[in-house]
C-alpha cells in the first residue's frame, strides 16, 4: 500500500482514488454554497432597497414629510441590508473552507438569535409605520 500513489496514508486516499460519483458530488456541494452565497447578496440588496424605499420613494410619492420613525425603519433596513452582505460573504469562506477539509460549517447559534431578533424588530417598526402612515 505504501508503494500506491492514490493512497497518501491508510485514512487519507489521495484524489485519484476518488469516484467520479464522488467528485461530481463534491462540485454540486460547492455550487450549492455559491447559490447559498448569492442568495444572502440578494436578500442584502433587496433589504437595502427597501431602506431606499422607505426612506425616500414612498415619502416622495406622497408628498409628505415624514418622521423619525420613516427614518429609523430605512435605517434598520439598510444596516440589516449591509450586515447580510457582510455575513453570507463570511458564511460563504467559512463553508467553503469546511467543505475543503471535508467539514461541515455551522453558523452561530447565537448570531442567528440576533438576527432572528432584529427581524422582528424592525417587523414590529414597519407594522408600527403602516398603522401610523408615513
Amino acid at each position: 500500500m505504501a508503494d500506491d500513489p492514490s493512497v497518501d496514508d491508510a485514512s487519507h486516499p489521495g484524489p485519484e482514488s476518488r469516484s467520479r460519483q464522488d467528485i461530481e458530488a463534491s462540485w454540486r456541494t460547492h455550487l450549492a454554497n455559491e447559490r447559498t452565497y448569492l442568495a444572502w447578496w440578494r436578500t442584502g440588496l433587496a433589504a437595502l432597497a427597501v431602506g431606499i424605499a422607505v426612506g425616500r420613494v414612498i415619502p416622495a410619492l406622497a408628498h409628505r414629510h415624514t418622521g423619525a420613525l420613516t427614518g429609523t425603519v430605512a435605517i434598520c433596513f439598510a444596516v440589516l441590508g449591509i450586515f447580510l452582505i457582510i455575513y453570507g460573504t463570511y458564511r460563504e469562506r467559512a463553508t467553503r473552507r469546511a467543505l475543503d477539509r471535508g467539514d461541515f460549517s455551522l453558523p452561530s447559534p447565537s448570531l442567528l438569535v440576533v438576527l432572528g431578533i432584529a427581524g422582528v424588530v424592525i417587523g414590529l417598526l414597519t407594522i408600527a409605520l403602516i398603522v401610523r402612515g408615513f
